[in-house]
C-alpha cells in the first residue's frame, strides 16, 4: 500500500464524504477539495471553488505532494434539466474541470489519476445477456453522458504524454445510506407502501453499493500497478426492478405493493406525463461487465444487495476497509 497523499475532489458529496472517511479510517494521507469554505470544514479539506476556473497556481500547490487524485467533483445527471444550454454547463463542469485538473496533476508528477465516470458515457441500455464491456463502442444519449465520455478522453489524452496512469471508473446507479435521487425516492415509496406498477417488468440492472465502490477505489490506489483505461464497477449480481423493490421491502420489514401493469402501457403513460426517461430506466436492461477491474486489481464486491440494504436500513456507513469490522 502506498502511503502517498491522496487528493479527493468533491469530498463533501455522497461518494466523496464516504471515501474521505474510508481513507481516514485507514490512516491514509488525505486532502479533500470542496467548492465553498464553511466554519466546520475539516483540517484535511480545502475550498477551491469551481475547478473549471480555479487558478493554475492553486491547482499546482494543491497537487504538489500528491501520489494520486480521485476526481469525484462535477455536475451530476439532472432529472429535470433547467439549464438553457445543458451541453455547455456539463462541458464546463465535467470536461474542462477534468482536463485542467489532469494537466495540473501531470505537471506535479502525480502517479495515479482515477476519474469517477458514469455508465451513461457508454449508453442507456444493454442487450439481454450482453453486459456493456470497456471495449464496446460508446453511444451516450444525453448531454451528461457525452460530457462524461469527453472527460474520459481528455484525461487519457493528457496522461498519454506523462508518467501518470489514468483510469475511468464507469459507475451505474450508486446506492447507500445517504444516496440522493432515484434510489432514495424508491426506498421512500416502498417504506410508505405506495402501489408501484412494476410487477410486470422483466429486466436486469447493474447497481453499485457505496461500500463496494469504496473498495474498488481503494484497490485502484493500492494495487502495485494500477490498470489504466476504462473499467466498470458494479455489485456482483444484477437485479430486476421488481426484485429490487422486494429486497428493499425485506430490509425495512414492510410488504411491497407491486401492481401488474403491462410495460408498453406503463411506458406510454410515462411519456404523456413527461416521465419517459425515468420509466425507461425502471423497465429497461442495463448491465455492465466488471471483469477488467477484477482482473486488474483483485477487487471483488463483498456486499450483496441484501447485505447492503441491511446495512443501509440499520443506519450503518461503509467506512471501514476490506477485512475490517463494520
Amino acid at each position: 500500500m502506498s502511503a502517498g497523499l491522496v487528493v479527493v475532489t468533491g469530498a463533501s458529496g455522497f461518494v466523496g464524504a464516504a471515501l474521505a472517511a474510508r481513507l481516514r479510517s485507514l490512516g491514509r494521507p488525505l486532502l479533500g477539495t470542496v467548492r465553498e469554505a464553511t466554519a466546520a470544514l475539516p483540517r484535511d479539506m480545502r475550498a477551491v471553488g469551481d475547478l473549471a476556473f480555479t487558478g493554475d497556481d492553486v491547482l499546482d500547490e494543491l497537487l504538489s505532494d500528491a501520489f494520486a487524485v480521485v476526481h469525484l467533483a462535477g455536475r451530476a445527471h439532472v432529472m429535470r434539466e433547467t439549464a438553457g444550454d445543458p451541453e455547455r454547463v456539463y462541458r464546463s463542469a465535467n470536461v474542462e474541470a477534468t482536463a485542467r485538473l489532469a494537466r495540473a496533476a501531470a505537471r506535479a508528477g502525480v502517479r495515479r489519476f482515477v476519474l469517477a465516470s458514469s455508465v451513461k458515457a457508454a449508453g442507456e441500455s444493454s442487450r439481454p445477456g450482453r453486459p456493456l464491456a470497456p471495449g464496446d463502442a460508446p453511444h451516450p444519449e444525453d448531454a451528461y453522458g457525452r460530457s462524461k465520455l469527453a472527460a474520459e478522453q481528455a484525461l487519457f489524452d493528457i496522461a498519454a504524454g506523462a508518467p501518470m496512469v489514468a483510469a475511468a471508473l464507469r459507475l451505474p446507479l450508486v446506492y447507500g445510506r445517504h444516496a440522493p435521487g432515484n434510489f432514495a425516492r424508491l426506498v421512500d415509496a416502498v417504506r410508505a407502501r405506495r402501489p408501484l406498477p412494476l410487477a410486470s417488468v422483466d429486466n436486469r440492472r447493474s447497481l453499485l453499493y457505496l461500500g463496494n465502490l469504496l473498495d474498488a477505489v481503494q484497490a485502484m490506489l493500492d494495487v502495485p500497478q494500477m490498470p489504466p483505461g476504462v473499467h466498470y464497477v458494479a455489485d456482483a449480481e444484477s437485479v430486476s426492478t421488481p426484485d429490487l423493490v422486494r429486497a428493499i421491502a425485506v430490509a425495512w420489514h414492510v410488504r411491497p405493493r407491486l401492481v401488474a401493469v403491462p410495460v408498453p402501457l406503463l411506458r406510454a403513460a410515462a411519456l404523456l406525463l413527461g416521465r419517459g426517461a425515468a420509466v425507461a430506466r425502471l423497465t429497461g436492461t442495463l448491465e455492465v461487465d466488471t471483469t477488467s477491474l477484477r482482473e486488474g486489481t483483485g477487487w471483488m464486491p463483498r456486499w450483496s444487495l441484501d447485505a447492503a440494504l441491511a446495512e443501509i436500513a440499520a443506519g450503518r456507513d461503509p467506512a471501514a476497509g476490506p477485512g475490517r469490522s463494520l
